[in-house]
């Protein structure tokens, strides 16, 4: 089981540095698949989106991909939700955490695919810092709640509204988790309710997998880029439906 759970961990890893996500809509299938229950699940991928987030965050700053500004606001509101989110999800049923995760999938999916590309940074989009902290409070509360960062709705959402080139938007994202995911962690740890174990042995791994990935994105060209995105939200809706039906 360990070594399984290492090498899920540099491929988690790999896939939040590259999509900017904390890992969680992946990563939870995949345990779901191994054996775990969803709740136990959830708990290991909050770990693994600590570790991830703030060491890819740390490197996209130095690269010069990530500008704090605004998403500190979106961040703050992502903190306080995601510790709502760790306190809320014991008092969900497994069937009912499932079908929230499948639909946040297909909103994920279907609102990226229909969103432009935006190259640069001069039709981007802003809001008010209120509006900011809000949307982070909401989507840290949902997110947490179902054991993924919050990426997944939050950069769509960049890039079809406010109009962020799809790499800022991938390093904003994975930024926010940052905040979701240690909320996340604090809340979940006071409850009890965490592998921390197994959900260490994940995270230590994913950092190497973060660099790859990291590596990876600034390397290929936006489209591919969402293309990749796109391809990843179908595979975990996939293993999600393998899991819940088959």
């Amino acid at each position: 089981m360990i070594i399984e759970l290492i090498l899920v961990g540099i491929f988690i890893g790999t896939m939040s540095g590259f999509f900017g996500i904390g890992g969680g809509m992946i990563l939870v299938p995949i345990l779901l698949v191994i054996g775990f229950d969803i709740k136990d699940a959830i708990g290991i991928s909050i770990i693994q989106m600590v570790f991830s987030s703030v060491f890819g965050s740390y490197l996209n700053h130095k690269k010069g991909s990530l500008i704090v500004g605004e998403g500190i606001f979106v961040g703050f509101g992502g903190f306080v939700g995601g510790y709502i989110g760790g306190y809320v999800t014991q008092y969900i049923s497994d069937v009912v955490l499932q079908a929230l995760f499948f639909g946040l999938l297909l909103f994920a999916l279907f609102r990226l695919f229909f969103s432009k590309n935006h190259e640069d940074d001069s039709q981007t989009k802003s809001l008010s810092k209120a509006l900011l902290f809000v949307i982070g409070l909401v989507i840290g509360v949902f997110a947490i709640t179902l054991g993924i960062g919050g990426s997944i709705i939050l950069t769509p959402l960049l890039v079809g509204l406010l109009h962020y080139p799809i790499k800022k938007a991938v390093s904003a994202g994975l930024f926010f988790v940052a905040f979701s995911s240690v909320a996340g962690m604090i809340s979940r740890l006071s409850s009890g309710t965490i592998d921390f174990q197994n959900g260490l042995v994940v995270a230590i791994a994913s950092l190497v997998g973060v660099t790859m990935g990291i590596w990876l994105k600034d390397h290929v060209n936006s489209k591919n880029h969402k293309m990749a995105l796109l391809a990843l939200y179908v595979f975990a809706i996939m293993m999600l439906v393998k899991k819940i039906w088959l």
